[in-house]
């Protein structure tokens, strides 16, 4: 009898990928989590029988979502009909993700492909109890990354109230140095670093009065300044109008404090600013020129001011106004037997047509001319600015004296009770009478009455120093100064002499109106820039006719 042998073939082996993950790059770069996890998963997979065609390594990644991209690398190879792996191997769910929601939903898509997601420490397979414990399991990993997440915040924030510096890359211009060891653990704070704070002092200065050769610099000129003179940022990097416009915004420079947990790292969403804590850092600028920055930065700001007011090449843009129907006056031309000829026209007739405004035009050089010549004679003559300015000085006289006033009533006063004070330690001292507690109730009052006449008298000293007088010295310097930079300056300057002491320009038929106001003129004769009233043409709810905005 006869019988037919026939060979069965054997299931070729399963092909496996291995997943390792660390959450922070701190654990990816001490080399010790990812080796490990390599070892053992290779070890579970042979043991199995498996394959190892694929290795996915994830350095410094949270798994809390799949926003790891070499994540989604793996999950785009396993959804192809060309996959190389039947399993992915992890050494726990952890590995794989730490949300219990999302976990499954993952593990179900990859089965529909075929894909088998195994934890060589924990139970997987199809089995009901299994699936319970995996999903049981995941609700856990995501609790526990929860906690973990809560315990290191409220760690670095302790850190952070003790004047520590958390270990973010620091702002331009600082430096990290080891201020303590605690344990194995390395606190740290923040010094100046000479060589960028100089970079940081010169971008504000750049910004605030100019490289000297020039008038205040533009954000963006502000950065081919430095750039051509060779200036890098802490990577080498060439500066861009971001990182040098959030330099200027920076008020750490100035006020020698860091908020540390304003945002959210993760969600960008910001905190409740009772948790938000304030770092001591090292001041690299003085406050008043950080402020004179903020307030040139929200005068160009875009939304505020038009981009073309700012930086455009025309001299009256911005001023220069429609009498009829108060539209802006923009730049137009024509060309003429290849002459080209350029005017400032009624922006509302312009654009909207002759029903809005009939419209006017002039000859730009003319108008330019007629300002600037008006300008210099009839309002920055020193005689001319003395009589305009002539009822603010009086008033601010008026105000000195009432100043000199109270620091003499104060002087008096600090020294009644300095007096006092000394009576009274001379007679305990010679033992006219015993320091009871009434006596130490009345020394005190004494010294709290002293301590505030003090303080007044400093604060007027303080605000004496930062409030120049307006005087014919004053005036004259201030005229001269004025005369020399619409004579000489480039652009960019002449615009901005213009718009400190002009809010406006109406032009008529055959009369125009240079219109301004003395507060703001008086501001800066006496050293303070006032701020600029231009129209906030960016923001739909502005209301030209001030009828709801203050």
């Amino acid at each position: 009898m006869a019988f037919n042998h026939r060979t069965i073939p054997l299931a070729a082996p399963k092909r496996a990928a291995l997943y390792l993950r660390v959450s922070t790059g701190r654990q990816a770069a001490g080399d010790v989590s990812l080796p490990s996890q390599r070892d053992l998963t290779t070890r579970y997979s042979a043991a199995q029988g498996w394959e190892v065609v694929a290795e996915f390594v994830e350095p410094g990644a949270s798994a809390t979502d799949d926003r790891r991209p070499v994540f989604q690398r793996m999950l785009e190879e396993a959804a192809s009909s060309d996959r190389r792996f039947d399993v992915i191997c992890v050494h726990s769910f952890s590995r794989f993700y730490r949300n219990g929601a999302e976990m499954e939903l993952c593990i179900r898509k990859l089965r529909r492909h075929g894909v088998e997601v195994v934890s060589m420490t924990q139970p997987t397979g199809d089995d009901p109890s299994q699936n319970m414990m995996r999903q049981i399991i995941g609700i856990f990993d995501e609790y526990t990354s929860s906690e973990n997440g809560k315990n290191v915040t409220r760690a670095m924030r302790e850190s952070a109230k003790q004047g520590f510096w958390n270990g973010a890359r620091p702002p331009l211009g600082y430096r990290i140095f080891e201020a303590e060891r605690r344990g194995a653990k390395i606190k740290k704070r923040l010094e100046i670093d000479p060589v960028e704070a100089e970079t940081v002092r010169l971008i504000f200065q750049l910004y605030a009065t100019g490289s000297g050769a020039s008038g205040p610099l533009g954000v963006k000129d502000t950065c081919k300044w430095l750039n051509s003179h060779g200036y890098r940022t802490r990577l080498g990097a060439a500066f861009g109008v971001g990182p040098v416009h959030g330099i200027l915004k920076n008020a750490c420079y100035a006020t020698g404090t860091w908020p540390y947990g304003v945002r959210s790292s993760r969600t960008g969403l910001p905190h409740d600013p009772a948790d938000v804590v304030d770092i001591p850092v090292p001041i690299i600028i003085p406050l008043d020129l950080f402020e004179q920055v903020q307030a040139r930065l929200a005068a160009n700001n875009p939304r505020k001011t038009p981009p073309r007011v700012v930086n455009g090449p025309t001299l009256l843009t911005g001023l220069a106004v429609c009498a009829t129907c108060g539209a802006g006056m923009t730049r137009t031309g024509t060309t003429r037997r290849e002459k080209s000829y350029t005017y400032y026209s009624c922006g509302g007739c312009h654009q909207k047509g002759a029903s809005v405004c009939k419209g006017r035009h002039v000859p730009m050089p003319k108008l330019d001319a007629l300002v600037l010549a008006n300008v210099k004679d009839r309002l920055l003559a020193p005689e001319r600015l003395a009589t305009i300015l002539g009822a603010i000085m009086e008033r601010r006289s008026q105000q000195g004296q009432a100043v000199a006033d109270r620091r003499k009533a104060l002087d008096a006063e600090i020294v009644q009770k300095k007096e006092q004070l000394a009576r009274l330690y001379r007679a305990i001292e010679e033992g006219v009478v015993d320091l009871d507690a009434d006596l130490k109730e009345r020394i005190q009052t004494l010294k709290t009455q002293r301590d505030i006449a003090q303080a007044s008298l400093d604060r007027i000293a303080t605000q004496a120093r930062s409030q120049a007088e307006i005087t014919p010295e004053r005036l004259e310097a201030f005229s001269a100064l004025m005369r020399e930079k619409l004579d000489s300056g480039d652009i960019q300057a002449r615009k901005a002499y213009l718009r400190s002491v002009i809010s406006a320009i109406e032009v008529d038929d055959d009369v125009v109106r240079i219109i301004g106001e003395k507060a703001s003129l008086a501001n800066v004769i006496a050293g303070r820039q006032g701020g600029f009233n231009n129209v906030r043409g960016f923001v739909r709810e502005w209301r030209a006719l001030r009828d709801s905005n203050s």
